[in-house]
């Protein structure tokens, strides 16, 4: 775990359960394993990470309940902190997180979280940053041998199919094309 625990990768996705629903550490372990397979998340990390969560003021324990013999668990909730938080976070993943990363992938998930207005105009930004970077990538000289750079043309291709894909998404937000979860709210 980074020293810094806020640093911690699992931050955003634990966050982004507790805002669709108060669970304890063992049922958020389980569930980030099954909804984010590639995490390989650790009950352990999730209680310790959820203890440096309390202590950052973004989430809270609620009492703990016992169901059935089982013993007595603690559930914990997302602040207003931890809320705001949350949709910087989802905001950054967005904006930053290398194209084709399990990182983009995390912030993708929770994009509702956002207005349309603040979901589009971070993805028009994500676009810019994925124009320049495929416009940055040497084309092969000509007499060059193609196999020889082979790597740049599939990264290009990468970085195309992301601009396409965000490009339609954010078509579809702008239309009102998808259904939005904060349609009300203005300021998310």
């Amino acid at each position: 775990m980074p020293l810094d625990a806020l640093a911690n990768r699992l931050v955003l996705p634990l966050l982004g359960l507790l805002v669709e629903r108060p669970a304890h550490p063992y049922e958020l372990a389980t569930r980030l394993n099954d909804r984010y397979r590639f995490l390989s998340t650790q009950r352990s990390s999730v209680t310790t990470l959820a203890k440096s969560l309390v202590d950052a003021g973004l989430i809270r324990p609620q009492r703990a309940k016992r169901v059935g013999n089982r013993p007595a668990r603690t559930a914990y909730e997302v602040t207003d902190a931890g809320m705001k938080e949350f949709r910087v976070r989802v905001t950054t993943h967005i904006e930053e997180a290398p194209a084709a990363s399990a990182r983009f992938t995390l912030g993708l998930a929770y994009i509702g979280i956002l207005s349309r207005t603040k979901a589009a105009a971070a993805l028009r930004r994500r676009v810019v940053s994925r124009l320049a970077e495929r416009d940055a990538i040497p084309a092969v000289h000509p007499g060059g041998i193609e196999v020889h750079m082979i790597e740049m043309a599939y990264w290009k291709a990468v970085l195309e199919a992301e601009i396409q894909w965000l490009s339609t998404f954010i078509g579809r937000i702008t239309s009102r094309d998808i259904a939005w979860p904060l349609e009300s709210s203005k300021d998310c």
